[in-house]
């Protein structure tokens, strides 16, 4: 009987994990003020009003300082911590040789491919390294999310800004894990967790970027009720065919379809299984929108869903998408998000009630300007070319010129191939008779003999031989 299967931690191990998230020991101040004067070409003194020492948080690559600009502005500046990229390079390199290792010699690794998502992990991982690449999606998320006035990005200070260091809008606020029991009162938490998991839908489903890493360390809640979205140095990117097969599965997920979840699951496969077994995968993808079904609001977590669909996939042979990891990811961390906030919140009953406008909005951002004038020019040439295409298919109907070509089996090969059988069988035979023949005639006696045996039958019984010879012969000559 397949079980739901689910991957715990010991408290122990969580705690120390959550530290990673902004409680890493800080860097040296000197340290810090010449990455800044390096990156920024200008002495600290120069490019802020003031800088305070102590950072408002440390994490595995970089910490981030309070500022004020020239202009009054406050401001936050993140910076990189020295060498973290050299040892980032270095550890990659290990990941890879251990994930490399495990595809080749064990049945975890060939069903799951780890190599693809340590090479996933390592492109989010090096475009985070690269401050740039963090500015560019600070400006796209800011456009994509106008619409979620509940959902704010800091503003970017571009002048201030290089690939080691960021400076961006002051947005004060607290994790959404750790706010206090007045505040939850008076936060309008479902309202609050319906947002955010509709701009992350719109991110993936719509939009096709998405913000990868919303663990709570980088989701604030501010003075106002709104959620700050922080560090977006990892994004993840859906192409248009995989956006599509999410909205179906989604779907399917909500609507308790486990036959239609195998099929997209199917879909989705970068390597399809020639010997899958349809019914038992069926049955297990039944089994699990089941179970979830009938889970409380508080037990159904998208993420583990689609971390438990991958499970299945690859349990049955078929390999998923390196994409679907770093997503599954993220819908993790938007689960807890999600229950900090509210946890009666319920994402199966929000997407329900939004999957319509998301579909409408999936088809309308589809037909964006340049893919619009394509379609338009390819009707053009269709419309241009169909009366000389149409003239020219009368014209061969009417000469009897029209043929079909059908990729089917060779039936004059075939048709040779028996007759070749046919003449085997009866020559084989022919043989038989001769031997047979010339064995009952050695019995009979004659004053004609060869090798002291009647010299009739010894003769049909030689030529029973050279042609048995000549027949076998030609078998090992001619025949494939």
């Amino acid at each position: 009987m397949p079980k739901w299967t689910y991957w715990t931690l010991s408290q122990r191990y969580l705690n120390a994990l959550e530290r990673l998230q902004d409680n890493v020991e800080a860097a040296p101040y000197e340290e810090i003020v010449e990455t800044i004067e390096k990156g920024l070409g200008v002495r600290l003194s120069k490019a802020f009003d003031t800088f305070d020492k102590t950072p408002l948080g440390s994490a595995s690559i970089g910490q981030a300082h309070r500022a004020t600009l020239r202009d009054g502005r406050e401001v936050v500046v993140k910076v990189q911590r020295s060498g973290i990229r050299k040892r980032m390079t270095e550890d990659l390199e290990a990941l890879e040789a251990i994930a490399e290792y495990a595809d080749s010699h064990t049945d975890l690794g060939r069903k799951y491919r780890f190599s693809g998502m340590i090479e996933q992990f390592r492109r989010s991982l090096m475009d985070e390294l690269d401050y740039q690449c963090e500015l560019q999606n600070l400006r796209e998320m800011r456009q994509s999310l106008q619409e979620f006035v509940n959902i704010v990005v800091p503003e970017p200070v571009d002048q201030l800004c290089s690939s080691k260091v960021l400076t961006m809008e002051y947005l004060d606020g607290v994790k959404v894990t750790e706010l206090p029991g007045v505040a939850k009162t008076e936060l309008d938490g479902d309202a609050l967790a319906d947002e955010i998991f509709r701009a992350y839908l719109h991110q993936v489903l719509v939009k096709g970027t998405y913000h990868a890493d919303p663990h709570p360390g980088n989701l604030l809640v501010t003075g106002d009720s709104k959620l700050a979205l922080l560090d977006l140095g990892m994004v993840g990117r859906v192409d248009e065919r995989m956006q599509d097969n999410l909205l179906h599965l989604l779907v399917a997920i909500s609507d308790n379809r486990g036959d239609r979840l195998s099929e997209i699951a199917v879909r989705i496969s970068s390597e399809p299984n020639h010997q899958l077994d349809k019914r038992a995968f069926t049955g297990e993808l039944s089994e699990l929108v089941g179970k979830a079904k009938g889970s409380s609001v508080q037990q159904l977590k998208f993420g583990s869903i689609v971390m438990e669909i991958m499970r299945i996939c690859a349990a049955h042979g078929l390999l998923i998408p390196r994409e679907m990891s770093m997503l599954g990811k993220t819908l993790l961390n938007l689960d807890r998000v999600g229950s900090a906030l509210s946890p009666d919140f319920d994402p199966n009953e929000s997407l329900r009630r939004n999957i319509g406008e998301l579909a409408s909005k999936r088809a309308t951002d589809s037909l964006k300007e340049g893919d619009f004038m394509s379609a338009v020019l390819e009707l053009k040439e269709l419309v241009m070319k169909s009366p000389q295409r149409i003239n020219n298919l009368i014209t061969n109907l009417s000469e009897n010129r029209f043929r079909v070509d059908v990729d089917a089996i060779d039936e004059r090969g075939l048709i040779q191939g028996f007759q070749k059988i046919a003449n085997r069988i009866s020559f084989g035979a022919i043989i038989a008779a001769l031997l047979i023949g010339s064995s009952i005639m050695m019995n009979i006696d004659s004053e004609f003999q060869i090798l002291g045996y009647p010299g009739f039958a010894m003769l049909v019984f030689m030529l029973a031989v050279a042609s048995a010879g000549l027949f076998s012969l030609s078998i090992l000559r001619k025949d494939d």
